[in-house]
């Protein structure tokens, strides 16, 4: 693993950091977790962004001086730690004794010397770093619609309710979301998906135009006179909307020409607006511009896309006209407002199926023999209990913590059948979880323990997995190409339990780094099984085909093993638990957690990952979470308004050369 630094000596006095000590740190993998979403981001070592300029990374190699014992170096964390002689989430990093080692001694004891003005910038880089202050946050000027912003944008332009979106070709999950600003490229595919629903939902908007409930855009143009002025009129109205900002001279002049070149006029009427459904004006919205007078359309875009999942109505934009967005208080109290709306709780059900994944349930397999009531209809069920469980903490403005400590869920008779309590009078009514069953919150919730499992196995790596990126927001890397990730298969003479064969990740180094991490949170479901069902003892079976009639029969046994839950959450201070209650019980009391929720709700809204200058913002928006009694509400109204209040500077991306290429 160190070949590179096999005849690393002892640096000389003026060699920097930069060409020492941190190449064994880079070969060594710290940065892994030593990183802003990385399992080791609440620790005060965190690596600067990759590619970094030399003079940054040196300032960074003075700042560990926080992590230097000055009157005895050798018991530094700074050596001890990656050294192993000490606990270290992360393991054995660098072997004592090497050549890494003497290195790492070394600018250990450089650091001890640091002095007056070069230990004063030392200790302002690690407070500028941890504050983002003085950094510039990233912005989009572009994004794209997702499918779900598209079909709930033409459904309250159009009054249109067929879904076309839903047979666009599927959107690619990015930083856990569907809305990430990187990967909204228009493919050719897509290009051609938006073509045919314009010409299709043009169509309809016009045969239906006389009907109850038609857009009133088109229904108006029907009651004047056609006329110049009435296509003038129709054309800047029915712009307005759909491109969510008054149309230019120019583009009103251009429509109005191509609204000419039809003698019916409806027909033309109807050409504009396909025409318009298809331009990316429609197609991307605004989300922050150079230009003043489109600003607070912009705004008024923003925070309707991030509450209601669809375009801004004649309130908004009449209130982005007067100039309503243009304070943060103007826009927290436009916020409240629109969170009255039922177009919120679709907003925000959207965003819940996207960060719990939803996707995984309903696409979700199991072996029908050892799992035979687990169908498509049980997975729908289990997607909608935890809607309706996170639906009512948010509405009804409770702790939103309980969201992993809630000894109860919401059951039809398929997930009563599987938590073993009689069915609840209606379906999905509120009902408690067995007294004993060891389950509270999301995490005792078939949802979670069925979507991180095997088809025909739980999976201690999923489910640790997902409770370190879903709700600690810690990104753990991929496994190293080529690494073997068989297990040890189980036989009758040698019966195991997962966790006796995943111990095979401790015994090798280049497993042990991540599993570490993953597995012992894992372990802790162990008592639930694929589809979560709560079990004792860990039952296998084992069957042979005895005989050779023509209906041969099969010899079937099976084993009991005992199972160990017993887990922890390496880095999580006082984290060990051995149930899905005890585990939830540790992340609503632990501000990492408390937080990731926070960070999670920023990327979905803002449609990227957040950066180091993100971090005042975040944290002023998880004070304001806090000081609510951890209201979800609030801390929507106040993420709108930090996001207002924000120095923005434009961001290079995906998007923008959409946009370009149209």
């Amino acid at each position: 693993m160190f070949g590179v630094f096999a005849v690393v000596m002892i640096a000389a006095e003026t060699d920097p950091f930069s060409k020492t000590v941190y190449p064994v740190f880079e070969e060594a993998g710290c940065r892994n977790c030593h990183n802003p979403d990385g399992v080791a981001s609440a620790t005060r070592l965190q690596f600067p962004e990759p590619g970094a300029a030399a003079n940054r990374i040196d300032a960074f190699g003075k700042s560990l001086v926080v992590l230097v014992d000055a009157h005895n170096p050798a018991n530094s964390l700074l050596l001890r730690k990656p050294t192993a002689r000490v606990a270290h989430a992360g393991g054995q990093r660098i072997p004592p004794g090497s050549p890494q080692e003497t290195a790492l001694r070394a600018w250990i004891d450089r650091l001890v010397l640091l002095r007056g003005d070069e230990l004063a910038a030392a200790l302002r880089y690690r407070e500028e770093v941890a504050s983002g202050a003085g950094m510039e946050r990233v912005s989009v000027a572009l994004r794209r619609l997702t499918h779900s912003q598209y079909n709930h944008t033409v459904r309250d332009l159009l009054g249109d309710n067929s879904l076309p979106a839903s047979q666009f070709p599927p959107e690619d999950f990015v930083n856990g979301f569907k809305n990430q600003y990187a990967a909204q490229n228009l493919s050719p595919l897509l290009e051609d998906a938006y073509s045919a629903a314009a010409e299709k939902l043009a169509k309809r908007a016009f045969r239906n135009a006389g009907s109850k409930g038609a857009n009133t855009g088109v229904a108006a143009l029907l009651a004047c006179q056609p006329s110049a002025s009435c296509r003038t009129e129709f054309i800047r109205s029915f712009g307005l909307k759909a491109f969510r900002r008054p149309l230019e001279a120019a583009e009103l002049q251009r429509y109005e020409s191509l609204f000419r070149k039809e003698q019916d006029f409806l027909a033309g009427a109807q050409l504009g607006v396909e025409v318009m459904l298809q331009s990316p004006n429609f197609l991307f919205r605004l989300e922050d511009t150079g230009n003043p007078k489109w600003r607070p359309y912009a705004a008024a875009s923003r925070l309707s896309y991030a509450l209601w999942d669809s375009m801004p109505d004649d309130a908004l934009l009449a209130a982005a006209a007067r100039g309503e967005f243009d304070t943060p208080q103007g826009v927290e109290k436009i916020a409240r407002h629109m969170l009255e709306d039922p177009r919120a709780k679709e907003a925000l059900d959207e965003f819940v199926a996207e960060w719990l994944r939803f996707d995984r349930a309903l696409t979700a397999a199991k072996e029908r023999r050892a799992f035979p009531q687990f169908n498509a209809g049980t997975a729908l069920a289990m997607t909608e209990e935890a809607r309706r469980f996170v639906s009512d903490l948010v509405w009804n403005g409770r702790d939103f913590t309980q969201i992993f400590t809630a000894g109860y869920g919401y059951m039809n008779g398929d997930l009563a059948r599987i938590y073993k309590v009689e069915p609840p009078a209606a379906d999905f009514e509120r009902t408690a979880f067995p007294a004993g069953s060891e389950r509270a919150g999301l995490l005792g919730q078939a949802l979670f323990l069925a979507m991180t499992a095997k088809p025909d196995d739980t999976s201690p790596t999923a489910r640790g997995l997902f409770v370190r990126e879903q709700f600690l927001c810690q990104h753990v890397s991929d496994p190293p190409p080529g690494v073997n990730t068989n297990l040890p298969p189980v036989t009758e003479a040698k019966p195991m339990s997962n966790r006796d064969r995943l111990s095979m990740h401790t015994t090798s180094r280049t497993c042990a780094g991540c599993h570490d991490l993953i597995d012992p949170i894992g372990f802790g479901f162990e008592k639930f099984d694929a589809i979560g069902q709560r079990r004792d003892r860990l039952t296998l079976t084992f069957g042979e085909v005895v005989g050779e009639s023509k209906e041969p029969k099969r010899k079937i046994s099976t084993v009991e093993v005992d199972l160990d839950t017993k887990g922890q959450v390496a880095g999580l201070p006082n984290s060990a638990f051995a149930s899905p209650k005890e585990l939830g019980a540790v992340l609503a009391g632990s501000p990492q957690c408390q937080e990731c929720i926070v960070k999670q709700y920023f990327r979905y809204v803002a449609g990227r990952m957040e950066t180091p200058a993100d971090r005042p913002l975040i944290r002023g928006v998880f004070e304001e979470f806090r000081k609510s009694g951890f209201r979800f509400q609030d801390m929507m109204v106040a993420m709108m308004a930090a996001m207002s209040r924000a120095r923005e500077v434009p961001a290079e991306g995906g998007q923008a050369s959409a946009a370009r290429n149209h």
